[in-house]
């Protein structure tokens, strides 16, 4: 399959907010600390941004799901799988040494403690997205063969049930539905589903907006409402990953850019395409470059208006820049895959 540009624009675009979501995090449990407008900016930018994660697991649906070769179980679990798991454990043991490190001094125990627990937890704030994401590794053969099976009516039937239990799990309806991987397995076959059996149509960009952008303003709305009504931050399950207004949120991202990525410069092109080739690398390293703004509390006091813009374009071209480095030496090129 030859190279698709949406695909580098959608994660550009994701890359760059997760970084923001990481960034702003210092000040979500600000309310009645700071003034409500700087509060609620960032609770408003944590809002707007929790599509990120969703849509990488989209493009690999879209990718994975399309390809029609013969399935190839050793080329799969090397060239696929291992691709993200190896970096991953290195990474995960990284950054268990890392957190041991704080302003005061090194905590040896304290990192001790939580390289022990690596199988069950994860080790750095960001590294939680591939506990659920690698064990999609294990439906994607089984999606793979089941999608090249189905008609339209029955793959829409099936993720329009997926889509009913992301509305359960939003209103804390438990069941069987309520897994991890389940939820998590819809966003593949979402990906597929509006890369290629949705037609690409101005008509239905134009409900993929109406729908996310209402998706969106509502999260946004029931986050500030609700932190406000108890006097402190608390989202319910409106900024999980798993129910119905992210999912919304998502689908509305991919599409759209889909619909008008095709349309940008060349030169948009290959800053783009430039950035999406190290986006695993950014999402890696970017907490490195965040270290000190968090531990030394630099965002204290200060206005995030200007904070997040300015740590995101800090931390993400400090990743960017460091992802392109070990990229350059076969030694260290597996790190940032």
């Amino acid at each position: 399959m030859g190279r698709v540009f949406f695909f580098d624009l959608l994660r550009c675009i994701a890359a760059v907010a997760v970084v923001a979501i990481h960034v702003l995090a210092p000040y979500r449990n600000e309310l009645n600390v700071i003034p409500f407008d700087q509060w609620a900016t960032a609770v408003s930018v944590n809002s707007l941004s929790r599509w990120a994660v969703p849509v990488f697991i989209m493009i690999t649906g879209a990718l994975m799901l399309s390809d029609k070769r013969e399935f190839n179980a050793p080329y799969y679990v090397k060239k696929r799988l291992g691709k993200v798991l190896v970096p991953f454990l290195f990474w995960s043991v990284f950054y268990a040494l890392l957190s041991g490190l704080a302003a005061q001094g090194y905590d040896f125990e304290s990192a001790k403690s939580v390289l022990i627990d690596l199988p069950f937890e994860y080790t750095y704030y960001h590294l939680g997205f591939f506990y659920y994401f690698i064990p999609l590794y294990i439906v994607i053969p089984f999606l793979r063969v089941m999608v090249q099976k189905l008609d339209n009516t029955a793959l829409f039937s099936i993720i329009g049930i997926w889509l009913l239990t992301t509305c359960f799990f939003l209103a804390k309806f438990e069941g069987l539905w309520s897994t991890e991987i389940w939820l998590y397995s819809g966003y593949l076959l979402l990906g597929y589903a509006l890369y290629q059996r949705v037609e690409l149509t101005q008509k239905n960009t134009i409900i993929a907006l109406i729908i996310g952008l209402t998706a969106l303003s509502t999260t946004v709305y029931m986050v500030i409402s609700q932190s406000v009504l108890l006097g402190e931050y608390t989202v319910g399950r409106w900024l999980s990953y798993k129910t119905i207004n992210t999912v919304a949120a998502a689908g509305m991202l991919f599409f759209v850019c889909r619909y008008y990525g095709e349309s940008l410069s060349d030169k948009s092109r290959t800053v783009v395409g430039f950035i999406s080739t190290y986006s695993l690398g950014i999402y890696l390293l970017h907490p490195l470059f965040l270290w000190p703004m968090k531990n030394f509390q630099w965002y204290d006091g200060h206005n995030p208006m200007w904070v997040i813009p300015v740590w995101v374009v800090l931390s993400g071209a400090g990743a960017l820049a460091l992802s392109w480095l070990l990229s350059k030496s076969k030694k260290t090129a597996w790190l940032v895959p």
